[in-house]
C-alpha cells in the first residue's frame, strides 16, 4: 500500500454485452438470471502494471459482471475481476480456479476492487475518498502457480444498492456465482476445480461459499476453502469492532441489515440519535480509511437516544436479533476441506467464534483444520492484531489450496 494515484476514478467502456463508456456497472435492463452468467466483460490492468510494459504480473485480466441471487432469491448483478495466469498448471487435471473475497474495504460504490486494481491505494477526489486493495500479495502467489483468480466485488459493491456487508447468503452466493462467471469467461470445463480464499469479511464470505456450495452450486467442483479470521458471529463482530479503529465498519452492518430488512427503518428511526443516523448516512458511501478519519475509536452509544451501545438496543428487539443471527455461519456442512485460521489476540474477529465455527462444522462431519496465531496483544483496538496473522498465515493458506487442488 505504498503508492497513492492522486487522481480520480477512471470511467470504463464496456466490451462486453452492452453498455456506453463509463456505464460498465450499470447492469444492463435484461440480463440472463442464471446465476453465474457473464453480463459483460472488458480488459483491465492489474496493480501497478504500467502501459506497454509487459512481464509484471503472471497473468491477464479481466473486469467482469455476473449474476447472483439476493437473498430473497432475486437475481443481481456483482462484478469482479478474472485474471488468467500467464504461467501453466504443472499439477494434477485441469488448470484450478481460486475465488478470493476482499476484506473490509468499506461500503461505497468507489471502493470496490474492481475498480481499484491498478494501484493498492486509490483516490476518488470527487467525493473526496481514498480506497485501498490489499487483495494482490495472495493473488500473486496463486498465479505464479499457474491458479487462476477470480476476486468477487460483492452484492452492491461498485453496482446499484447497498453494499450488504457481512451478509451471510449474499457474500456466499457473489463468491460461488463468481466461480461459475470465472470458469466461463476462460472458457473451462463446467467440473474444472475452485476453491475459495479470504480473510476477515472475506474469510466470512469464504467461509459462507463453503456451506452453501452443497446447496447452491452443486454443480462446482469444489476442492478447498481456507477462511482466515472469519467473520462467522456478526454480533460479536459488532461488539467487538466498539471503540476500535474500524468502528466504522458497525455503520457498514447496520446499513447492509436495514438495506435487505425493511421492518429495521422504523427501530432506527426511534432508537437513534442526530449523530448516529449520520455516522448511517456518512458510513454508506466510505472506504475504510474514510471511516478511520470520520469514526476512529467511536462507541455506539454516542448514537443511540438511550445512550446504549447498539448491541444493547438490538438485544430488545428480537426481530432485529433474528436479522442479525441470520447472518451466523456454521449450519450447513461444507463439502470440500476447510482451513481455519484465528488469532488469539484477535483484535476484530474474536477467536472464540471461529472455535465454535469449527466446532459446528465438526459435528456435521466436515474436515476442518484450525491453526492459530500467537501474536502477543499490539496497541489494542488500533487492528494489528488482525492485521499481522494475515500475513503470517499466507505462505500456509497458500500451500493448503495448492496441496488440496493437487489431490
Amino acid at each position: 500500500m505504498a503508492v497513492v494515484a492522486a487522481a480520480g476514478l477512471i470511467a470504463v467502456g464496456d466490451v462486453g454485452t452492452a453498455g456506453a463508456a463509463g456505464n460498465f456497472y450499470v447492469p444492463p435492463s435484461k440480463y440472463d438470471a442464471t446465476p453465474g452468467s457473464v453480463i459483460r466483460s472488458q480488459h483491465t490492468d492489474l496493480m501497478l502494471q504500467i502501459p506497454g510494459v509487459k512481464g509484471q504480473w503472471p497473468g491477464t485480466a479481466k473486469r467482469i459482471m455476473y449474476t447472483s441471487t439476493l437473498q430473497n432469491g432475486e437475481p443481481t448483478a456483482v462484478t469482479g475481476i478474472v485474471v488468467e495466469p500467464t504461467a501453466k498448471w504443472k499439477g494434477k487435471g485441469e488448470r484450478p480456479t481460486l475465488v478470493i473475497g476482499h476484506g473490509t474495504i468499506g461500503q461505497g460504490d468507489q471502493c470496490a476492487g474492481s475498480k481499484i486494481m491498478n494501484f493498492p491505494l486509490k483516490v476518488d477526489v470527487t467525493k473526496p475518498s481514498l480506497g485501498v486493495n490489499y487483495t494482490a500479495p495472495e493473488m500473486y502467489l496463486m498465479l505464479l502457480n499457474g491458479v487462476r483468480v477470480v476476486l468477487t466485488d460483492y452484492a452492491g459493491m461498485g453496482t446499484p444498492g447497498v453494499h450488504s456487508f457481512l451478509n451471510r447468503v449474499e457474500t456466499g452466493h457473489a463468491m460461488l456465482d463468481a466461480a461459475r462467471a470465472g470458469l466461463k469467461v476462460a472458457k473451462a470445463p463446467k467440473d474444472a476445480p475452485v476453491a475459495f480464499s479470504g480473510y476477515s469479511q472475506g474469510g466470512g464470505a469464504a467461509a459462507s461459499a463453503a456451506e452453501l456450495a452443497q446447496t447452491y452450486a452443486s454443480d462446482l467442483n469444489v476442492k478447498a476453502t481456507y477462511a482466515g479470521a472469519p467473520s462467522a458471529d456478526v454480533s460479536k463482530v459488532m461488539n467487538k469492532l466498539e471503540g476500535t479503529l474500524i468502528a466504522g465498519a458497525i455503520g457498514y452492518v447496520v446499513n447492509g441489515l436495514a438495506a435487505r430488512y425493511p421492518e429495521l427503518a422504523p427501530v432506527l428511526k426511534k432508537e437513534l440519535n442526530k449523530q448516529g443516523k449520520r455516522a448511517l448516512h456518512d458510513t454508506a458511501t466510505q472506504c475504510i480509511p474514510d471511516s478511520i478519519l470520520a469514526f476512529g475509536f467511536a462507541r455506539t452509544n454516542q448514537w443511540t437516544r438511550t445512550g446504549e451501545p447498539l448491541a444493547s438496543v438490538i438485544k430488545r428487539y428480537p426481530k432485529v436479533q433474528k436479522m442479525v443471527d441470520d447472518q451466523r455461519i456454521g449450519s450447513l456442512k461444507p463439502n470440500a476441506p476447510v482451513l481455519l485460521s484465528t488469532a488469539v489476540n484477535d483484535d476484530v474477529v474474536s477467536t472464540g467464534q471461529v472455535v465454535t465455527l469449527a466446532k459446528d462444522w465438526r459435528k456435521q462431519g466436515a474436515d476442518v483444520t484450525l491453526t492459530r496465531d500467537y501474536t502477543p496483544p499490539i496497541f489494542p483496538g488500533l487492528v494489528v492484531n488482525h492485521g499481522i496473522p494475515m500475513v503470517f498465515k499466507l505462505l500456509p493458506a497458500t500451500n493448503f489450496l495448492l496441496t488440496e487442488f493437487n489431490r
